[in-house]
């Protein structure tokens, strides 16, 4: 079992957008994490960072959204560049937002694409899409791969790879546990929201992802290693788990 961070890109927006009480006036530079889990013959990508012409020209590449200007994106590799995308077996995508999904399409139209149902639907809504940010273009082209979950799933069937539902953040948000290694997706973006409870100032349901918070705090707390979404202090590309 070997799970490794790969190097989705970076974007650069105010600190108070992502936790409560910082300074809007303050720039900060946020990793974009994805993963490779690897667990027997199965590699499973874990989100699929940015798509590069996001990342080169946003506002071109998301013609008509005015959401994409409170970002400066930027990319060095695409993830579909670092790994062996026709060795992949499986995707999952923790939820739809553009850093998370954007690099869908760079993957093989073969593969299938595990995203829990209320993520999928609020995707399709257009008062959902208006309110939790998503850029259709990330996800559109992907209904003939998604395979839809509905709550905690075990993805491999025997244990070793553990879809959790953890929504709030966007309307069915999932973490992914892989032994004692949870990526815990936008739960919380800093590994101190565990903790101090300081969410984004936007989400789909805050009081759920509170809850959300709750359960990975618990599990930590159980002896769990739970990585945050953008921490700039915690997340390092490579190995985090052999």
């Amino acid at each position: 079992m070997r799970v490794t961070q790969l190097d989705g890109g970076h974007f650069t927006s105010p600190a108070g957008f992502w936790r409560r009480g910082e300074d809007m006036e303050r720039q900060v530079r946020f990793p974009v994490p994805a993963y490779l889990v690897e667990v027997g013959e199965e590699r499973i990508l874990v989100d699929t960072g940015l798509h590069p012409d996001a990342a080169a020209d946003a506002a071109r590449h998301y013609e008509g959204a005015e959401s994409i200007g409170y970002f400066a994106l930027e990319q060095e590799t695409a993830v579909a560049e670092q790994v062996d995308v026709d060795s992949l077996t499986k995707v999952v995508l923790t939820h739809l937002h553009f850093d998370h999904a954007g690099g869908s399409a760079l993957l093989p139209s073969s593969l299938p694409v595990y995203v829990q149902r209320p993520e999928w639907e609020a995707g399709s809504d257009p008062d959902a899409v208006a309110r939790n940010f998503f850029l259709p273009r990330d996800y559109e082209g992907l209904a003939d791969q998604v395979v839809l979950v509905d709550g905690d799933h075990h993805l491999l069937g025997d244990g070793s790879v553990e879809l959790l539902f953890t929504p709030g953040h966007t309307p069915g948000h999932q973490s992914v546990r892989v032994g004692d290694l949870i990526i815990g997706g936008d739960v919380t973006h800093f590994a101190a929201g565990l903790d101090d409870g300081r969410l984004p100032i936007f989400g789909d349901d805050l009081e759920t992802q509170l809850a959300s918070a709750e359960r990975l705090r618990a599990l930590r707390d159980a002896g769990a290693d739970v990585r945050p979404g953008h921490d700039p202090d915690v997340l390092r590309p490579g190995p985090v788990l052999r």
